[in-house]
């Protein structure tokens, strides 16, 4: 007899793609829901390059938040278009499940989505959020998700990768993807 396995997983991919846009012009169009792919065709000779990361560790305190959600108990947020928020920061402290948001002590910023985001497709959801000429200049290592304006909600995960240092001029769009199954 075959023993059966119950199992959910996900699968996550960060991506962050990087703009020369001292105007801003870039920014606010992405912001405002332009399609990544769109924004790569129309502004080809202010794109600098697009870096993925994979993987991810989820953190006990969103895994908590999103059983209540599925399970309708307590009172709990979603990380929609009204709470979620896209996260950045300096510190390159390794990911701990028990972790309850970014590490950074000083260089964080918590980024609202752009219009029309999260989106979802068959089992997956992506968040993205741009981050203008003046917003997270400094050196970007990592990253997560919640469910408000800051670290004071439930993050869902945290990854660390240094991918370099935003500075002024610069818009950079960060995208999360997990795709569950």
């Amino acid at each position: 007899m075959e023993k059966t396995k119950d199992k959910i997983s996900w699968v996550a991919k960060w991506r962050i793609d990087k703009f020369h846009d001292p105007s801003g012009v870039i920014a606010r169009e992405l912001q405002g829901g332009m399609p990544t792919e769109a924004a790569l065709n129309r502004y080809s000779e202010a794109f600098e390059c697009s870096e993925e990361i994979n993987a991810n560790l989820a953190l006990n305190e969103g895994l908590g938040e999103l059983i209540d959600l599925i399970c309708g108990l307590g009172t709990t947020t979603k990380w929609d278009s009204a709470n979620a928020r896209l996260g950045v920061g300096d510190s390159s402290t390794a990911e701990t499940a028990t972790q309850t948001g970014l590490q950074a002590t000083t260089n964080k910023t918590f980024k609202a989505m752009d219009a029309t985001w999260p989106q979802r497709t068959n089992q997956t959801v992506e968040w993205r959020a741009t981050f203008g000429s003046t917003e997270a200049n400094y050196n970007w290592q990592e990253y997560t998700v919640v469910n408000a304006g800051s670290d004071t909600g439930k993050n869902l995960n945290r990854k660390v990768a240094d991918k370099g240092t935003k500075v002024s001029g610069e818009t950079w769009t960060l995208s999360l993807q997990i795709t569950f199954s």
